[in-house]
C-alpha cells in the first residue's frame, strides 16, 4: 500500500514509541502535520521554535528517549538553533525536523531558503535531508538511533516540502535496539582494585542516563565503600541527597569547601560526564588525581587532563556490572573499600549538608540583612520543605537559580532539567514539558525575570495541553548575573543590564479559559491531534516580603492548574555565599 513520505515519518516515530512531538507549524511540512492528525502521538503546539526545542530536550532528559521538535524553514530553524546548541553541549538526545523549500527551488534564494548543513553541522551529531521519499522512514529511524547512541546529542533532519507529499511503498522500518556495552568482569575488578587502593577516591556523576534510578544503586555501593559522590553541574538529581555518600555538586554556585574536597581526591571516577570547564572551575582543580572515565563517548568530548582508564559503558550498564562485583559483600567487606574508613566520605558529606541547611524563617542572610524584598534563602528553604525532594525542577540561567540549586533536595531521579550550556529561556518550556511527561509529579520552574520573558509565552502551551507547572519568577529588574560580573570588573558602572517588568502574577491570572469561552470555542473548531485544549485557570501571586512567601506558595500548590509566584527582591541582593558552609 502506498503512503506519503510525510506519513511514513510519523509512522516511524510512532513505532519508536514517541509519545509527543513539540511543534510550531509551518507550510513547509504540512504533510507531516497531516500524518499526525490520526497518530497516537500528541502534537504539542508551541508558541516559538526555541520553546519547542527546549520542551523536546526536557522530554529526552526525563525519559531517556530522543525528544522530537518540528519547525519550519528559515526563521523557524533560526529560532530553534538555541535548543540544538544546548542539546549538543549538554549531550542530550534531540531530533529536530526542519521543513525545507522544494527541491526545484534550491540555490535560487527562494522564500525562506537557507543551507541546513551549513547552519547546523558544527552543532549537531548529524545533519540529514530526506531527498528520496523511499528513504523517509529509514532516515527517520537513523536520526533516532544516532541521537541516542554514543554521546547523545542533536540530529537535524531536513524535510523538502515536495518530497513529503510523494507516495512510496516503503514499509515502516524496524528500529534497531542498541544495547549499551557492559564492562567485562576483569575491567570492573581492576576498577575495584583502584578504588580500594586509593586513600581519597571520589565518584563524579553527570550527564543524562540516570532517569531509571541507577544512581541510587550506585550511591548505595559508594556509601558501603566509603566513597563520596559529587555531581556535575545541573546533574545532581542522579543520586538521592539523603545518601551518606552525597557530597554536593561541582560548578557554578557550589560551596568553596565542596570544590576544595574535590581537589583533594587522589582518584576520580567520572560516570556519564567528564572533567569539564565548569566542573573543574575553569580547568583549575582536580587535575592531579588518577582519572577513570565511564562513558559511551569514545572521544571523551569536553574532557580535560589525564585519563588513566576509559570504560565504555552507560551509567546503567556500569552500575549493574559494579553491583554484580559487589554482590554479597558485607558493608565493611566491599571490594571497593580496602583499608579505608568512612572518615573521608563523611567529611565531604558534612560540608554539603551544612551548605544546604535551611536558615530559620526569621534569620536573614548576613549579606542581605538590610535588603528590602524577599529573602530567597528563607523562601527556598520553605519551598524545599513543601516539595520534599519529589518534584521536578527546571532552570534557565542566571543568579536566581543558585538558591534553588543550594537549598532544594532531590530524592527521586529524573527530577532536574537545566541548561548546562547556560542558555536562558529554558525554565518555562521545560516545566511545561515536564508536567506533560510526569503529570503525577509537581513541576516547578525557577527563573529570573530576564530568563522568564525569553520563553514565558509557553505558559499558553501549558493551558492548551493540560500542563500544570508552578513558575517562580525572581524579579530584581536587571540581568543580575551580568551585573555581578560588571561589579567585579567595572565596579559602579552597570551598563546595558536594567529591565522594566510587568506584573507577572496578573499576566498569569489573565489565563482564565473556564470563564472566557476560549476553550469551548476552540473545541468546537479543532479536531484530530489538536483536541487537547483544557479548561484551566491561571493562579498568580505577587510576593514582596519574606512573610508572604509561605502562604502564597501553599495557595499556588493547592491550585488545580498552572500557577506563578512573582517574587520581588532588592536589586542589590547577592547570591548565597559560596564559602558559607556552617
Amino acid at each position: 500500500m502506498s503512503h506519503s513520505a510525510g506519513h511514513l515519518i510519523v509512522d516511524t516515530l510512532e513505532s519508536a514509541g514517541i509519545e509527543r512531538v513539540y511543534a510550531v507549524p509551518g507550510e513547509s511540512y504540512l504533510d507531516v502535520l497531516d500524518g499526525l492528525y490520526d497518530a497516537k502521538i500528541e502534537t504539542v503546539v508551541c508558541r516559538q521554535e526555541g520553546g519547542a526545542g527546549f520542551m523536546a530536550l526536557a522530554e529526552s532528559r526525563l525519559t531517556g528517549r530522543p525528544g522530537i521538535a518540528m519547525v519550519t524553514r528559515g526563521p523557524g530553524a533560526a529560532n530553534a538553533m538555541i535548543s540544538v546548541h544546548t542539546a549538543w553541549q549538554d549531550a542530550t538526545a534531540l531530533v529536530l525536523f526542519v521543513g525545507l523549500v522544494p527541491l526545484g527551488d534550491r540555490s535560487r534564494e527562494s522564500f525562506q531558503e537557507f543551507s541546513l548543513s551549513e547552519w547546523f553541522s558544527s552543532t549537531a551529531k548529524r545533519v540529514l535531508t530526506i531527498d528520496d521519499e523511499n528513504r523517509a522512514g529509514e532516515i527517520t529511524a537513523d536520526a533516532l538511533r544516532i541521537a541516542a547512541s554514543g554521546r547523545p546529542g542533536p540530529v537535524v533532519v531536513g524535510l523538502p516540502e515536495d518530497v513529503l507529499v510523494r507516495l512510496t511503498k516503503a514499509q515502516t522500518p524496524a528500529l534497531a535496539e542498541v544495547a549499551p556495552p557492559t564492562p567485562a568482569p576483569t575491567v570492573i575488578d581492576g576498577l575495584a582494585s583502584r578504588i580500594a587502593a586509593a586513600e581519597r577516591p571520589a565518584f563524579v556523576l553527570g550527564g543524562d542516563g540516570w532517569h531509571n534510578g541507577c544512581g541510587a544503586e550506585l550511591a548505595g555501593l559508594a556509601a558501603s565503600a566509603g566513597v563520596p559522590i559529587f555531581c556535575d553541574w545541573r546533574a545532581y538529581d542522579a543520586v538521592p541527597h539523603s545518601s551518606p555518600a552525597w557530597a554536593g555538586w561541582l560548578g557554578y554556585g557550589r560551596a568553596d569547601a565542596v570544590a576544595a574536597g574535590f581537589a583533594e581526591a587522589d582518584l576520580i571516577v567520572f560516570v556519564g560526564c567528564t572533567r569539564s570547564d565548569v566542573a573543574s572551575d575553569g580547568y583549575t582543580i582536580g587535575f592531579d588525581a588518577e582519572t577513570v572515565i565511564v562513558s559511551l563517548d569514545m572521544e571523551a568530548t569536553q574532557h580535560a587532563g589525564r585519563i588513566d582508564e576509559h570504560i565504555i559503558a552507560s551509567p546503567d550498564s556500569f552500575t549493574r556490572a559494579l553491583t554484580r562485583a559487589d554482590a554479597g559483600a558485607a558493608r565493611d567487606a566491599s571490594p571497593l573499600r580496602g583499608a579505608r574508613t568512612d572518615e573521608w566520605m563523611q567529611r565531604r558529606a558534612d560540608v554539603q549538608s551544612r551548605f544546604a541547611a535551611h536558615r530559620p524563617d526569621a534569620e536573614a542572610a548576613p549579606e542581605n540583612a538590610d535588603r528590602a524584598g524577599v529573602d530567597l534563602g528563607v523562601a527556598f528553604g520553605i519551598l524545599d520543605d513543601r516539595l520534599g525532594g519529589d518534584a521536578i525542577l527546571t532552570y534557565g540561567a542566571g543568579n536566581a537559580t543558585i538558591w534553588g540549586h543550594r537549598f532544594i533536595r532531590h530524592e527521586r531521579p529524573a527530577g532536574l532539567v537545566g541548561a548546562r550550556n547556560g542558555a536562558m529561556g529554558l525554565a518555562v518550556p521545560a516545566a511545561v514539558a515536564a508536567s506533560l511527561v510526569s503529570p503525577d509529579r509537581r513541576t516547578v520552574a525557577i527563573c529570573g525575570d530576564g530568563d522568564f520573558l525569553m520563553n514565558g509565552q509557553e505558559i499558553a502551551t501549558a493551558f492548551a495541553h493540560g500542563g500544570t507547572p508552578l513558575i517562580i519568577v525572581v524579579d530584581n529588574g536587571m540581568y543580575g548575573t551580568i551585573v555581578s560580573h560588571q561589579e567585579n570588573h567595572y565596579p559602579g558602572r552597570p551598563s546595558g543590564t536594567r529591565m522594566v517588568n510587568p506584573n507577572f502574577a496578573a499576566w498569569m491570572s489573565a489565563f482564565d479559559l473556564s470563564s472566557s469561552g476560549v476553550a469551548s470555542a476552540s473545541d468546537a473548531c479543532l479536531t484530530g491531534s489538536d483536541t487537547s485544549v483544557s479548561v484551566l485557570t491561571g493562579h498568580g501571586e505577587r510576593v514582596e516580603t519574606t512573610e508572604e512567601f509561605g502562604p502564597a506558595l501553599d495557595r499556588a500548590l493547592a491550585h488545580d492548574g498552572p500557577a506563578l509566584i512573582h517574587v520581588l527582591i532588592d536589586p542589590a541582593t547577592m547570591p548565597p555565599a559560596a564559602d558559607e558552609t556552617a
